[in-house]
């Protein structure tokens, strides 16, 4: 098992800037400037062995920059961070050999050639030993139940048979670390699941230290006891889903169903979210108005049908933390992020891009 120790990473990139126009491409040639975008400031974190762990923020927000420096394809500006004890730009052949990468807009699969042989190709680059290749590849391939899919070209694999293929080519040389980058983007449902659990799986048998990164919640909920929330480079929660969820109020939610179909007005301590065709959703706060309190009330008012309390969507917690980023990170209001302009002639200045 391989801890992950994130120390102070920054990382800026050069961006080149002209005025508009033809007199503004030709003051650009006499005199070039640039300005530098921060996608990554100060971000400290420790992922402890084992550990399956969600990294959600919204695009933009610095989660594939992360990555890319904890996989050794980036160089970070300034800090540090380790894998398994190797600094990934460092130790590159070594880290490579001990991680596994999952993006699911990207294969490293080879698109015209059988599934099998892109395995075999992988055997021959990360130098695994046949006796423990093919061990691990029978494993996986009854796990993911592809072995109808070993002899198909990957171009014409459906969008979950190829995911599940990757997985497969991910894992074939035993890592210890897992990056997973969206790998559950465009599938079905039945395709969600069996990634689901075959991550859920992996993590706990094998023991392999597990980092997601996604735009789907549910994959969040259904995998990751623990959350890392970033925005605009710098992280804005750590904890798990109900620690979260207890920052930003612990709000539920009371869902009744009506005998009739009749206007409700809120109830003590609660707000109307939605109601129509008999049906009511009440907001309220169970630290200040305890659950019974509020039935009891709704009970008095109306005939109810049938009752569910739940707690806010996740979704809604964390498009709350964006929401709330500017007072907690420091950016602009309007979610512009801080950037430096940088003058060829007359050096460094503050400002807003």
């Amino acid at each position: 098992m391989a801890q992950i120790v994130v120390e102070h990473l920054r990382r800026g990139f050069r961006v080149a800037e002209r005025d508009p126009g033809m007199l503004g491409a030709l003051r650009g040639l006499v005199r070039r400037r640039h300005r530098e975008v921060l996608a990554l400031e100060d971000l400290s974190f420790v992922i402890e062995p084992g550990e399956l762990v969600g990294y959600i923020g919204p695009n933009g927000a610095g989660k594939s920059t992360t990555i890319k420096i904890l996989c050794g394809v980036l160089v970070p500006t300034s800090g540090t961070c380790t894998g398994d004890g190797l600094v990934p730009w460092q130790s590159r052949a070594q880290h490579v050999a001990r991680i596994g990468a999952v993006f699911g807009q990207r294969t490293q699969l080879w698109w015209d050639l059988p599934t099998i042989e892109s395995f075999e190709l992988l055997r021959e680059i990360y130098r695994v030993p046949m006796a423990a290749w093919r061990q691990n590849l029978d494993e996986l391939v009854q796990l993911l139940d592809i072995t109808s899919l070993l002899d198909v070209p990957v171009r014409q694999l459906s969008l979950g048979q190829r995911m599940r293929c990757d997985l497969v080519a991910a894992l074939l040389h035993a890592p210890r670390i897992l990056f997973l980058d969206e790998p559950t983007i465009g599938l079905d449902a039945a395709s969600k699941l069996a990634v689901r659990h075959f991550v859920q799986r992996l993590n706990r048998e094998r023991g392999v230290t597990v980092i997601l990164t996604t735009h789907d919640m549910d994959d969040i909920e259904a995998l990751c006891e623990r959350v890392l929330v970033i925005h605009q480079g710098r992280l804005l929660g750590d904890g798990g889903l109900a620690s979260l969820r207890a920052r930003l109020g612990g709000e539920r939610r009371l869902i009744a169903e009506l005998a009739e179909d009749a206007h409700v007005e809120p109830l003590p301590g609660t707000r109307i979210l939605s109601q129509g065709d008999g049906r009511v959703v009440f907001g309220f706060d169970p630290a200040a108005h305890p659950v019974a309190d509020v039935i009891n009330a709704l009970m008095q008012r109306c005939t109810v049908r049938d009752l569910t309390v739940e707690h806010q969507p996740i979704e809604e917690v964390v498009a709350t933390l964006y929401r709330d980023a500017p007072a907690l990170t420091g950016v602009h209001a309007d979610g512009r992020a801080l950037v430096r302009t940088v003058g060829a002639a007359s050096g460094t200045r503050e400002g807003g891009g």
